[in-house]
């Protein structure tokens, strides 16, 4: 659970910076695009606002799409001009990686570089960009978010996840996936019996889990809650691991099919529900 606090800790910096020192009183919604050509096994690394949503989706296009919703807050259109200019995300590239960066009224290292006049009056002030991102299937993410929802779908590659809060949804094709959250509601699914997927390691400090397996699945499974709430598990597939193992509403250390791939999902104050997919290929 050290590493939950951590987590939590320095997210909770991210969002104080961001504490407002006017009240906003008007809104803006802009919308900025980007597309670019991104070979299989690249690596795209997703930094988000302190709040908004991150919906990444695979496809077969050899290219990154990215489309963002932009929306700003202030007390005057003036103002939301000044604040306008500086809010968005940058890319930052590099021989078989991408950044997506983004910037705002949170990030003063970034204001001294672009707009060193910036009133100090606006700077915090709330805003939120909502990202929808297609990338190729086969990539490798790395995604640090805020507060807000995210979905990982169609995405074939190793995965890294840090979350402050999310409703969150993994569709895990395949590769393999490490993730932390710090609250709110996770659901995973593995769709297939034939995953092709290497590992999966999903941590929520407070909230709940939700898996979802197929029936038949290669895998070894390794669930638990730290502190307080309980698993519920009505997958008919577990046997334990060893004969000296024994399943509790705390602690799950199981074997599905013949084994092989491992699964950890782990809870600190909460709920792991644990459930058979109702359709499978």
């Amino acid at each position: 659970m050290k590493a939950f606090a951590i987590f939590a800790g320095v997210f909770l910096l991210f969002i104080t910076s961001a504490s407002a020192q006017v009240s906003p009183s008007v809104k803006r919604t802009t919308y900025k695009t980007d597309s670019f050509d991104f070979g299989p096994g690249g690596t795209l690394a997703i930094t988000g606002a302190p709040n908004g949503s991150i919906r990444i989706e695979g496809w077969n296009e050899n290219k990154i799409q990215i489309d963002a919703e932009i929306e700003i807050s202030a007390g005057t259109e003036a103002e939301l001009d000044q604040i306008a200019k500086v809010t968005g995300f940058v890319l930052e590239e590099s021989m078989g990686r991408t950044g997506i960066l983004s910037v705002g009224t949170h990030d003063k290292s970034y204001l001294k570089k672009v707009a060193k006049k910036f009133p100090k009056t606006l700077l915090g002030l709330p805003f939120k960009i909502d990202y929808v991102i297609k990338v190729p299937r086969y990539s490798d993410l790395q995604i640090d978010g805020g507060k807000g929802d995210l979905l990982v779908a169609g995405v074939e590659g190793t995965m890294k996840i840090n979350f402050l809060d999310s409703n969150a949804k993994l569709d895990l094709v395949g590769g393999g996936v490490v993730a932390t959250f710090g609250g709110g509601k996770v659901d995973i699914t593995v769709p297939t019996r034939s995953w092709r997927g290497r590992f999966a390691d999903i941590s929520l400090a407070s909230g709940v889990m939700n898996v979802s397996l197929p029936p038949s699945l290669n895998a070894e499974v390794d669930a638990s809650i730290l502190r307080t709430g309980k698993i519920d598990n009505t997958y008919v597939g577990f046997k334990p691991k060893t004969r000296k193992d024994v399943f509790t509403e705390k602690l799950i250390a199981a074997k599905s099919g013949v084994g092989g791939t491992p699964l950890k999902f782990t809870v600190g104050d909460g709920s792991l529900n644990i459930a058979q997919t109702a359709k499978t290929q």
